[in-house]
């Protein structure tokens, strides 16, 4: 990070930007030359009055000149500045901020945008790869054209066919034709929703109305941790605000059947306090409770605010590496889609059963965003013969460790938007490849 500026430099430096002699500025505000030379060397002290007069006069605001640029328009400018750290000098973004305000505002809002239009092209992605009504009208719309084409091939085949079956073939590409224009109609209607359209409106996922249910109720988890008797049912339709398809109700009951056990398992009232002592450290609460470890991971990711640990995020995946469960944190949120990067100690953990795996991880954002990830696969339990056992991975995600956890991990979301082109795990190109 650049130090703070003292405020005398900042004067001079507008100042000559300005093309303004000293001796100028020092009798438009009424003071020596001497005396302002004084200032912009940092040997006098000035604030109040003066310091606006100085402002005023150097066309700018006497905040610009007291503390520097906009703490947040820094850190736009430094992270647009760290997708091409080998030709730009990080470490004059505040000169350049406090000569040039105006272009720093638009590099920093630039970066939002560009931060923006990624999150876009994730949320796109995994929309086309896991959207059951865009998958359906693709379908719909390929199985039109498919025997539109099918049967234009036998008209134009050359082959003598009778009166009757071209009369047939015809009335088929006509039918055919109508349906494919109805749903190609309601595949860009479809298509054409408005970006504020949830699952009020538009269709989702049966996962994705389990995971907004949740993401909608932080309540929840503190209605079973002061009643965990409650049936599942009634905890649904209390906090049921917009009613779930059938088969969404029957994830979201499963999982609230599944925090009950968690809580009844590692009640509030001394799990709690148990947690901070701890740190949040699930190996020495899993020993300390007897208790496996995914029931320590899924405790501490709801926990809340006020016991005094930063937020955790979790994810919990199927042998196949399906996304299940999703608990999102700042900065980290998986993708339910099955090209999520392999690398990230959740999938990791399923070639490695009931081995606990320990893993700092970097994310390709510019800030290099870094997470502390707990992870093992456990086997279900299985109440019949002869059955193969059920793997589940599960990981813990805490933001900010310390550091001294080992060589960190360089992950990413997705190969598709991944920009790191050195990835001996990479399936496809990026989108964004050669851009950031």
């Amino acid at each position: 990070m650049v130090g703070e500026r003292v405020i005398g430099s900042r004067i001079r430096e507008r100042r000559l930007d300005q093309g303004l002699r000293q001796a100028d500025v020092a009798e438009t505000v009424g003071i020596s030359a001497s005396y302002l030379n004084l200032i912009e060397h940092n040997k006098r002290r000035i604030g109040g009055k003066l310091l606006s007069q100085l402002a005023d006069v150097l066309e700018t605001d006497a905040a610009t000149l007291a503390s520097g640029a906009d703490a947040a328009i820094l850190d736009g400018m430094r992270a647009a500045a760290a997708r091409f750290p080998q030709n730009v000098e990080i470490a004059r973004a505040e000169d350049l901020a406090a000569r040039y305000p105006g272009w720093a505002s638009l590099i920093a809002a630039l970066e939002v945008r560009t931060t923006a239009l990624e999150s876009e092209v994730q949320a796109l992605t995994d929309r086309i790869a896991h959207d059951p009504a865009l998958a359906g009208a693709l379908h719909n719309v390929i199985t039109a054209v498919t025997s539109i084409r099918a049967t234009a091939g036998i008209l134009v085949s050359g082959d003598r066919i009778d009166e009757d079956w071209q009369q047939r073939f015809h009335v088929n590409i006509h039918d055919d034709s109508r349906k494919l224009a109805d749903e190609s109609k309601a595949l860009v209607s479809y298509l054409d929703q408005p970006k504020s359209s949830t699952h009020k409106s538009a269709p989702m996922s049966v996962f994705d109305q389990a995971e907004a249910f949740f993401a909608e109720t932080p309540d929840l988890m503190a209605a079973i941790e002061a009643s965990p008797e409650a049936p599942a049912l009634g905890l649904l339709t209390s906090f049921e605000k917009v009613r779930l398809d059938r088969d969404a109700r029957v994830l979201v009951l499963r999982h609230i059947e599944r925090m009950k056990a968690d809580v009844q398992a590692l009640p509030k009232n001394t799990f709690d306090a148990a947690a901070l002592a701890a740190l949040g450290d699930p190996t020495k609460l899993a020993a300390q409770f007897d208790v496996p470890l995914p029931v320590v991971f899924r405790r501490l990711a709801y926990l809340p605010a006020d016991v005094g640990l930063p937020p955790m995020g979790l994810a919990i995946c199927d042998a196949a590496g399906a996304l299940t469960t999703i608990k999102s944190v700042a900065g980290f949120g998986l993708h339910r889609r099955a090209t999520s990067c392999p690398l990230w100690p959740l999938f990791a953990a399923l070639g490695q059963p009931m081995r606990p795996i320990k893993t700092e991880v970097i994310l390709p954002d510019p800030g290099e965003t870094r997470f502390l990830c707990f992870a093992v696969a456990t086997t279900k339990p299985l109440a019949t013969f002869n059955v193969a056992p059920q793997v589940e991975s599960t990981m813990l995600v805490a933001a900010d460790p310390d550091p001294g956890h080992g060589d960190p991990l360089l992950v990413g979301s997705s190969c598709r938007i991944c920009p790191r082109s050195d990835c001996a795990a990479r399936r496809e190109p990026s989108v964004i490849e050669g851009f950031v």
